[in-house]
């Protein structure tokens, strides 16, 4: 196979490498499917909002009047006479107040539904803490799932911290708000949960039918609030999907366990997923996640373990070797340089996508080093 750079080559690789990349987000709704079907959670929208209230319908008039301001120069008992999309028409007075933002270009309200008046000053204090400033972590998910490079690693600490108590809350709309901030966050900072939240409250969640979409979030929490019999029985869920080759939330019971037994249980994981051949694509993806999200952290599983482990992958798949190369070159870990040259050269990567991300970590290689000269 010719490695001239032909501009139809080209194009064809890019082509391939952004299937690749869309590929990889849909691997990654896996974690948390809810939170990237929606694209944009509520935390996102009331951050973006310049203006944020609370309000309540007039009788017998098609307006407002603001009961609280959350965010945004408007004042109590201003009437809001502007339209107002997604309000509830069998909304009556007396009912709870309606969460309306307005975008600065917008020019019209939006409704987010009715939530209880008590609770404008936690929307306060949650909207507050984009304004932290500090170090900002590093994106853990596909940026349609998340945007922590708006908040620091002390902010989204403090956003986590407010709305931990309010996961499953009976109010919907607060309950919705706590998940989908809790849904987005970095995977780093979901240590906050540790001795705030009860483990059998998580297990009662995760045993709900009625939340199943979120019970990728709610697997990942159990990693960090649980013990020993919750490990043992996620095992058994892990267990049951590999029988029956099922992946929804494959991704995030790994993860979790991983979080819960730490880093000897990546033995398991290479001998399971990546040596079973017997696995499908979207189990190896979902395995491949897990082990990304907690080199990433680089905390429970030393990321140079995760390391090992991709090398090992490059190894034993190399078809596959191209799915961790992008993760190497963004941890700057240039050692698998000539394992992917070996491999372009033996024409053991048919697929485009996976060709290019190993000519672009060759590339990125050659440049790290040539800087080091």
């Amino acid at each position: 196979m010719s490695r001239s750079p032909s501009l139809g080559w080209l194009k064809c690789m890019l082509a391939a490498f952004f299937l690749l990349i869309s590929a990889a987000a849909a691997v990654a709704c896996q974690l948390c499917y809810e939170a990237a079907r929606q694209s944009v959670t509520i935390g996102q929208r009331l951050d973006s909002a310049d203006r944020v209230v609370l309000a309540v319908p007039l009788a017998g008039a098609n307006q407002l009047r603001i009961v609280e301001v959350v965010k945004g120069k408007d004042a109590v008992g201003d009437i809001i006479a502007d339209p107002v999309t997604d309000l509830d028409p069998a909304a009556a007075p007396g009912s709870d107040p309606y969460l309306l933002l307005r975008d600065p270009f917008a020019s019209q309200w939006t409704s987010l539904g009715t939530i209880r008046a008590e609770y404008a000053n936690w929307l306060r204090q949650l909207v507050a803490t984009v304004f932290v400033k500090g170090d900002r972590p590093r994106p853990t998910w596909p940026s349609n799932m998340q945007t922590s490079s708006t908040l620091s690693y002390a902010g989204w600490r403090q956003r986590i911290a407010l709305v931990l108590p309010y996961l499953e809350n009976s109010d919907p709309l607060a309950a919705r708000i706590a998940w989908g901030e809790l849904a987005r966050a970095p995977y780093a900072i979901m240590d906050v949960a540790r001795s705030q939240i009860d483990a059998a409250a998580v297990a009662r969640w995760l045993d709900d039918p009625k939340l199943v979409s979120r019970h990728a979030t709610y697997t990942l929490l159990l990693g960090f609030v649980g013990g020993p019999a919750d490990a043992a029985r996620l095992e058994l869920r892990i267990e049951a999907a590999r029988s029956s080759h099922d992946t929804p939330n494959l991704a995030a019971m790994i993860g979790a366990d991983l979080e819960l037994r730490g880093p000897s249980r990546v033995d398991w994981v290479e001998a399971m997923y990546f040596a079973d051949r017997s696995r499908t694509m979207p189990e190896i993806e979902a395995a491949l996640l897990a082990l990304n999200v907690h080199g990433d952290a680089n905390r429970t599983v030393p990321r140079q373990r995760v390391i090992q482990a991709y090398r090992a992958f490059i190894r034993g798949r190399p078809p596959m070797a191209g799915f961790v190369a992008q993760q190497l070159a963004d941890w700057d870990y240039w050692d698998a340089a000539m394992d992917y040259a070996a491999l372009l050269k033996s024409n053991a990567i048919a697929d485009p996508a996976s060709e290019f991300a190993v000519v672009n970590y060759l590339q990125r290689a050659a440049s790290a080093n040539a800087a080091l000269e």
